[in-house]
């Protein structure tokens, strides 16, 4: 047992948790930690240039990579940047441990500067927290709060330590494993209950699988395409969900939900059976819940019980990880006959009926063939993030994503100014020359956290930022122009910096494209170059997302044109 202070005891539990990447900023609270982190060098340190910035970027790492990611802030201002950043992963299940330094222990309650109550801002956003208050407990908290995270339902952790502690010296013993008598996660599925769901199953006629984000934390993605495949089954996915099922396979109908396809929504409504794999059931999707799939019994798979008949009532309520209930599913369920056909044949119908289009024109780029020329161009491989408005959407639709943790976007807080630091913190789990991080933004949201162009070309690494130019707040000015007789309040900036200008100041590459031919050669030169680059893009400035079910409306009562 070997005796270190509280900032050695930091070091060295996230290097046990295998930890190779932080995302941080540094103050006079985490002076201590940081001059750890300098002595020790034992993974890497990104130094974002804000606060919410790192906590987006180690989200979009740990999207991107499945593992937990780590981001560190000082107290007061350094903690409160941060909180957007924790609630976004929070709304989104994100396995992610937030450090934040606190004023010395005797100072805590006294006002003393650059103090908050951190603990009792993060508690509404976070799946845990703490306030360390003896040095004793620090490591067993550290390896709580890696457990929680990754556990069950994973969600962000909050740990604020204050200056004291990261001082105080005591022995350091990382426990080998963690019993909590209140919080044990259910993994395997009530056997009986399965049971049930398969009978379900096997006597209905019109099934849809709904898949959400809880697919992609248990790395489900694999077991639910099987049992779609063998079953025959059309499925449906939340934006969270996007690349679970790829968007080449027929059974696929793509997103459902506001802006979902015209076949996903109307499959939904007209359903018998819903096989909810991973999903909540969010209002975004449902829409007027007196009108929500009627006619269908709900089969719900979720690890959280406390998501199930939460929103809708449930008729074969299965808590469980996903992936391990799908595998059982798989085992239990062999339906005889292709039970399904018509079911199918009239899901063509509503396929070939109202199809995801866009008119094109000659003479304005029109958003959605940005993203779908980008995907084309681009590949395969490439790591998607967005930022959140209309490009979010027009991603959702027309970019053909082919794997889980393809997509890194903010869907449950709607973050602004999540798409460049999720990309930045993407492109640390790949070789980002070989796997391309392309971020989607908007000229609205581009601006809220641009300060990260620095910390790309401080850290070499490269992402293609796309920035969709409307001069427009675009989604809010879609809601004015629909519902409030085009009364653009606060919505226009066509007062806006040169995009490309700003890039070639931060060191990055930046172009200004307002024709096909130019966004074409502009995204070729950034693929192959070292450098980040940010492409702006000037695009129709009244395309509107379709389509679009309005607030409060059915989810079958859809503005088409």
């Amino acid at each position: 047992m070997k005796k270190l202070n509280g900032s050695q005891m930091i070091i060295e539990a996230l290097n046990l948790e295998g930890v190779n990447v932080v995302f941080g900023y540094p103050g006079g609270a985490a002076l201590n930690i940081y001059d750890e982190i300098y002595k020790q060098n034992k993974f890497t340190h990104i130094l974002t240039r804000h606060e919410q910035a790192a906590v987006h970027a180690a989200d979009g790492y740990a999207r991107a990579s499945g593992k937990v990611g780590v981001a560190l802030v000082t107290s007061g201002p350094g903690f409160t940047n941060a909180v957007t950043g924790i609630a976004t992963a929070y709304a989104d299940s994100i396995p992610l441990i937030l450090i934040s330094a606190q004023v010395g222990t005797p100072l805590i309650g006294s006002d003393a500067f650059q103090e908050i109550d951190a603990v009792g801002i993060s508690r509404p956003c976070v799946k845990h927290n703490y306030l360390v208050k003896d040095i004793n407990e620090l490591p067993r908290i550290l390896k709580e709060a890696f457990y929680i995270a990754r556990s069950g339902r994973p969600g962000p952790v909050h740990i604020d330590i204050p200056k004291d502690i990261t001082a105080a010296v005591a022995n350091f013993e990382y426990p080998k494993e963690i019993n909590m008598p209140t919080y044990k996660p259910t993994i395997k599925g009530h056997a009986y209950q399965i049971k049930k769901a398969c009978e379900a199953i096997k006597n209905s006629q019109k099934p849809i699988v709904y898949i959400g984000g809880g697919a992609v934390s248990s790395g489900a993605s694999e077991e639910i395409r099987k049992f779609i495949k063998n079953n025959k089954i059309p499925a449906i996915m939340t934006l969270m969900a996007l690349g679970v099922i790829d968007s080449k396979d027929p059974l696929s109908l793509g997103m459902v939900g506001m802006h979902g396809s015209y076949a996903a929504n109307m499959a939904l409504s007209q359903t018998d059976l819903i096989i909810c794999f991973g999903a909540r059931f969010d209002d975004r999707v449902t829409g007027n819940l007196n009108e929500f799939a009627k006619n269908a019994k709900v089969i719900h798979v979720d690890i959280d019980p406390s998501s199930i008949g939460k929103i809708v009532s449930v008729d074969y309520p299965i808590v469980g990880d996903l992936k391990s209930v799908v595998t059982d599913i798989n085992a239990k369920l062999l339906v005889q006959n292709d039970n399904f056909k018509d079911w199918r044949n009239q899901i063509e119908i509503f396929k070939k009926l109202h199809p995801l289009g866009f008119k094109d024109n000659a003479k304005v780029i029109k958003p959605q063939w940005v993203v779908s020329e980008t995907a084309k161009i681009v590949g395969d491989e490439a790591i998607i993030a967005t930022d959140v408005g209309q490009h979010q959407m027009w991603v959702a639709q027309f970019y053909p994503f082919n794997r889980p943790r393809q997509l890194l976007t903010s869907g449950g807080l709607g973050t602004m100014g999540f798409g460049l630091p999720a990309a930045q913190g993407a492109s640390h789990t790949c070789d980002d020359k070989k796997t391309p991080v392309v971020a989607f933004s908007g000229d609205g949201g581009f601006l809220m956290n641009i300060q990260e162009l620095m910390t790309l070309k401080a850290t070499n690494k490269r992402v293609i930022n796309i920035v969709m130019n409307n001069n427009f707040l675009g989604m809010v000015r879609q809601w004015q122009t629909s519902f409030y007789e085009k009364r653009y309040s606060q919505t226009d900036l066509s007062s806006q910096p040169d995009f490309a200008k700003i890039a070639e100041g931060f060191g990055a590459l930046g172009f200004s494209v307002s024709t096909k031919d130019e966004f074409k050669k502009a995204l070729k030169k950034a693929l192959a170059s070292d450098k980040t680059s940010v492409i702006e893009v000037k695009v129709d400035r009244f395309e509107n997302v379709l389509p679009m079910v309005p607030a409060g409306a059915a989810i079958y009562n859809m503005m088409l044109e």
